[in-house]
């Protein structure tokens, strides 16, 4: 029985040692597991604002095409009116699917910003198929869309902790006047 008992510490220590080791191991795959859902749903939402952004883009930019021949200072490149409302129609079909995206995976602060420059680009849009109010500004209203694509980009990017400086076009494009 003396022997028993002078061997009870080491078997209590390995005891304690292997309960130990499971509980870091187990702790260890948690965590592992924990960052790589982590990662997984980061990509996606990545997929989900890029294929929103380019999508919304698209709009943007088919509205500019679209309007080019009246407005005398554009320099975007005019665009069959006919030609370019069946594309934008497609364009649109194609923002209205990754919209689902944005909501479903995008987090608050994201998907208020989407909204926003989705709104603004409605302006664009509105204004190319001749539904804009009298009084609509052009340039007022490019502005408003790009500082809300900058806004999307911002909150995106925090959301996604994107760590790097103010990437906004916004105030670059407005010094160039690029709208």
């Amino acid at each position: 029985m003396t022997t028993f008992l002078s061997q009870l510490p080491a078997l209590i220590g390995v005891i304690v040692g292997a309960f130990g080791t499971l509980l870091t191991t187990r702790l260890n795959d948690r965590a592992q597991w924990t960052r790589a859902l982590s990662v997984r749903w980061d990509e996606r939402r990545l997929d989900a604002y890029s294929e929103y952004a380019r999508a919304l883009k698209e709009v943007h930019l088919l509205a500019h095409r679209i309007t080019a021949p009246s407005r005398p200072s554009s320099r975007a490149h005019p665009i069959d009116r006919t030609t370019g409302l069946e594309l934008l129609a497609e364009a649109d079909a194609q923002r209205t699917k990754a919209w689902e995206g944005v909501l479903l995976l995008g987090d608050a602060d994201t998907v208020a910003a989407a909204r926003e420059w989705r709104w603004a680009v409605l302006q664009l849009e509105r204004a190319a198929r001749d539904l804009a109010e009298p009084d609509f500004d052009w340039v007022a209203a490019v502005r408003r869309a790009d500082d809300g694509r900058d806004r999307f980009y911002t909150a995106a990017r925090a959301g996604l902790t994107v760590g790097s400086d103010d990437v906004a076009q916004s105030r670059w494009l407005a010094d160039r006047q690029l709208n």
